[in-house]
């Protein structure tokens, strides 16, 4: 049965009573971009209605070799290294590789907190002794989770830094919540027997909640009901308390979650897939099925069996209808709209930014496609994404070639791209968050795994 998303009946009733629950730990995160931070301001990203007219914004011009050979920036910007691979942590631990997706949050007192994942496979080094975690392989915890990084909010200077999660795999993106926590998402459908070889004693594949004040590892509940499946990030509407998730796959399909209590994940809800009014497939690869800039109707179908032991969930999906998307990556929630990065999609296969917009008042949901590259100049597999304080989106490159050249791409309200920061290692560039006060752009290198803090004139 298709559910449309006005008579989902959860969400609707508990509206007022989420929002008024969780209003102060919005309003002080709303101020921060890596939380929930887009333009605010008409035909901005984050806005609802016709894309904003031109402006005369161009970049922020040509990049400048970097003397140190990391990053380079455009003239005026610089960055700061916060932590790197084998960096000492407060748990006796080390900071360990494969630095993925972020988020950022303001803890008071002057302090601000970053929540790091860690994509590592069951035979990658883990840092340390793991003292607890979800789940073991051959009697030890497998090394993927998160580390937290403590930073003083005026000097950004490290406070401290410790394992927050263990015992995952592959804990690729995720996502903030208005009610200060990461979630982090496994890329990893795997169980005992399967990907990774022998000796896993339990299925992967989960979503796991990390608060952002945490001091340590903590419980590692797997959020069943949010599915099993290859995924990637979430994003939470503040408004309801929706969580909507991407699945890395070619064949994949766009998540929505209904909790029962909004703000209370492991509480359960209903797991259910975006199926879009008159067109089952958003990849465009067999020409311009999407056209730019076409708004669709969307409606959300209800699925079963989401602990999906056969990793077969978004072929239920789609045989219930569902929209085919081409490896969703990257998600944020802008002010009043959703944006999902879509790697390999494209009439070039080089990738897709889709703006899902939720109804209010009975209205509708509707989507279409903000962006599509038709070259590499402009955007060359985008990955992570967020929504910078000016309503800009940035997006980290991935790309899957013998020579990587990865960027960091801006995108501007009326859809236009360029460049942000151009990285000369030959890795990938993930997890883009903002820091409260809108100045400093975190971003993670890969492997060998860096944490930088980007500044400088950033456009208003």
């Amino acid at each position: 049965m298709i559910q449309h998303p006005a008579s989902a009946p959860a969400i609707s009733s508990d509206r007022r009573r989420f929002l008024g629950a969780t209003a102060s730990a919005f309003a002080a995160l709303a101020a921060s971009g890596c939380v929930i931070r887009s333009g605010g301001i008409d035909g901005a990203p984050g806005a609802s209605g016709p894309r904003a007219p031109a402006t005369g914004f161009a970049g922020y011009g040509a990049l400048v070799p970097d003397k140190a050979g990391l990053l380079d920036l455009p003239q005026g910007f610089s960055y700061r290294v916060i932590s790197r691979l084998g960096d000492a942590m407060d748990d006796g631990g080390t900071v360990p590789d494969k630095a993925d997706g972020m988020g950022c949050f303001d803890l008071g007192n002057g302090e601000i907190a970053l929540v790091r994942n860690h994509e590592l496979v069951p035979t990658d080094g883990s840092g340390g002794p793991i003292a607890k975690g979800f789940g073991k392989r051959n009697g030890s915890f497998v090394p993927g989770g998160t580390t937290t990084i403590v930073l003083d909010a005026a000097t950004l200077g490290v406070k401290r830094q410790f394992r927050s999660l263990g015992g995952t795999i592959r804990n690729c993106a995720g996502g903030t919540t208005p009610w200060g926590s990461w979630l982090t998402c496994e890329e990893a459908p795997t169980g005992p027997g399967q990907r990774y070889g022998d000796g896993l004693e339990r299925n992967h594949g989960w979503v796991f909640e990390v608060p952002a004040s945490a001091r340590g590892l903590v419980d590692p509940v797997p959020l069943t009901a949010m599915g099993r499946f290859n995924h990637e990030a979430a994003a939470v509407d503040p408004a309801t308390g929706v969580v909507y998730m991407t699945e890395d796959r070619d064949d994949g399909v766009l998540y929505r979650f209904l909790p029962k209590v909004p703000g209370k994940l492991a509480e359960g809800g209903r797991l259910q897939a975006m199926v879009i009014e008159g067109l089952a497939d958003t990849r465009n690869w067999n020409g311009a099925a999407m056209p730019l800039g076409k708004s669709y109707r969307v409606s959300w179908v209800d699925l079963d069996e989401v602990e999906a032991p056969k990793d077969d969930l978004r072929q239920r999906a789609a045989a219930k209808g569902a929209a085919l998307v081409a490896r969703g990556e990257g998600l944020h929630m802008g002010e009043r709209a959703v944006f999902a990065c879509c790697t390999s999609g494209g009439a070039k296969q080089l990738g897709q930014i889709l703006k899902l917009t939720p109804g209010v008042a009975g209205a509708p949901d509707l989507v279409e496609l903000f962006f599509e590259s038709e070259s590499t100049d402009q955007f060359n597999f985008g990955d992570n994404l967020t929504v910078a304080p000016s309503g800009h989106l940035i997006v980290c490159e991935d790309q899957y070639t013998d020579v990587v050249d990865n960027h960091i791409r801006g995108i501007t309200p009326d859809g236009r791209p360029y460049d942000v920061a151009r990285l000369t290692a030959q890795t990938e560039l993930a997890g883009a968050c903002f820091s409260p006060d809108g100045q400093w752009l975190f971003v993670n290198v890969y492997s060998p795994a860096v944490t930088v803090a980007i500044t400088g004139p950033w456009a208003a």
